[in-house]
């Protein structure tokens, strides 16, 4: 080969990552799969769309390396293939929100309608859980809080939220969060939250987009990893 073949070759290959995540539906399945491993199943109903186009879909990102499988029984597990993954997910989102006048404007307008948190960094926010000067709380379904969930927070899914409702103060601010930016349970979890008479507030940021700062800053905590307490290193 010559130079020209082997760059064509070189830069062809890492297209096959451009050409993999060139769907929304692929991105969010990269999103689902970055909270915890889930069956084929699951991901159809999550991403609402059917199991034989979920099937497809990941047929793509497993090609390019970007998620793995394993049977489990009759069931298909897909897990992301390496903690990179959520990281270019994150970095990947952040470029298009920097770049893209629409998608900047669709998220200050959703940031308006659902009151997020942005009165201080993340390390304030830290000691003030730590302390426990605010309730963080995990909306999201419990395996996904088992796999990695922010320091401090408590799991109180959204289906289980008006039953559980009670175990909440009331006269603390109650810091709600899921999975990033483009998740709306918070949202829903916020205004139920806000029906009952407590003080919420939405985290737009995730377990990806904490593991992205967290190693982009010195001194900012990790994610928790599953069966570890909230508190306790």
């Amino acid at each position: 080969m010559n130079n020209r073949e082997i760059k064509d070759a070189l830069f062809g290959q890492v297209a096959r990552m451009t050409k993999a995540v060139a769907s929304p539906k692929r991105l969010e399945l990269i999103e689902l799969l970055s909270q915890a491993p889930k069956s084929v199943e699951r991901l159809a109903r999550e991403a609402d769309i059917s199991p034989k186009l979920a099937s497809a879909h990941l047929k793509e990102l497993r090609g390019a390396r970007l998620v793995e499988s394993q049977r489990q029984g009759k069931r298909i597990i897909y897990r992301v293939s390496s903690p990179e993954v959520p990281q270019f997910w994150v970095l990947l989102r952040t470029l298009a929100e920097d770049r893209l006048f629409e998608l900047k404007d669709a998220l200050r307008q959703l940031s308006l309608s659902r009151g997020e948190w942005c009165e201080e960094d993340r390390m304030s926010l830290l000691r003030k859980a730590r302390e426990g000067e605010i309730v963080m709380l995990d909306v999201r379904p419990a395996d996904e809080y088992e796999q990695a969930h922010l320091p401090f927070a408590r799991s109180m899914p959204l289906a289980e939220l008006h039953g559980r409702i009670a175990e909440l103060p009331l006269d603390k601010t109650i810091l709600v969060y899921c999975r990033g930016p483009y998740c709306l349970m918070s949202k829903d979890a916020v205004l139920l939250l806000e029906e009952q008479g407590y003080q919420a507030v939405l985290l737009s940021e995730g377990v990806a987009e904490w593991a992205v700062a967290a190693s982009a800053e010195s001194g900012c905590d990790p994610v928790l990893t599953g069966g570890e307490a909230p508190g306790r290193k």
